[in-house]
């Protein structure tokens, strides 16, 4: 089993809280006792907390402890209720290669740090589809992040929320096979390279070839 690092610990906190697990003004386990719940060194599990206080979702009060601002929003909006996979594709389409370009433009290296995680966790379940959407959805939310625009970050969080929905998961099980994966996993590293290198056209367009294979991936799997 991999060791558990903070892109992980801070996946498994925030899945947490936005299930409700942690309501808001919640204050979290002592620091210790969390690192002894995920077996991990406490600096590992401090890093986590502070991706999770950077995206807004955790306040660390000093002499008190570390409490949940976020509170989860649980109505659905009755769109992304009746939206399928390929809906979802086309979407992201019109957003991401432009996220991308302005992700070189805005991101900081906090951002690239967390993809570059990220892309190591992906690289480490090819063969568990559940680990590597999970990431892959991590991935893609971050790059929003990175422009620091808060309307993309609400739209991509709208746009993530069908990945939940019964028919997408429905579709990742058909289609999230070791080699479909070790495509993506080559994807998303090359877009990181491109934003890396600060070549805004290089992102989106590598982008674009990611949602092509994901949209050509999700055509052959509804024609089954």
């Amino acid at each position: 089993m991999n060791k558990l690092g903070a892109v992980d610990i801070a996946t498994v906190l925030r899945r947490e809280i936005a299930k409700g697990g942690y309501q808001k003004h919640d204050r979290l386990p002592s620091s210790r006792r969390l690192a002894e719940t995920y077996g991990v060194a406490r600096n590992t599990l401090r890093e986590a907390l502070r991706h999770l206080e950077r995206e807004g979702l955790l306040e660390t009060r000093p002499g008190s402890g570390t409490y949940v601002r976020y509170q989860p929003d649980n109505s659905t909006v009755p769109v992304i209720e009746s939206a399928n996979p390929l809906e979802l594709i086309d979407a992201r389409f019109a957003l991401e290669p432009h996220i991308c370009r302005l992700g070189v433009l805005h991101g900081r290296r906090e951002h690239f740090q967390t993809l570059e995680a990220l892309c190591e966790s992906m690289e480490q379940s090819v063969d568990d589809p559940l680990a590597f959407a999970e990431s892959d959805t991590e991935f893609h939310r971050v790059l929003a992040s990175a422009t620091r625009n808060n309307l993309l970050i609400w739209i991509i969080g709208q746009i993530n929320a069908v990945r939940s929905m019964d028919e997408w998961m429905r579709m990742r099980h058909l289609t999230l096979g070791p080699q479909i994966i070790a495509q993506y996993n080559v994807q998303h590293r090359l877009i990181l390279e491109a934003i890396r290198a600060r070549e805004p056209e290089r992102a989106a367009n590598r982008m674009k070839e990611h949602l092509e294979t994901a949209r050509l991936s999700l055509t052959r799997a509804a024609d089954t």
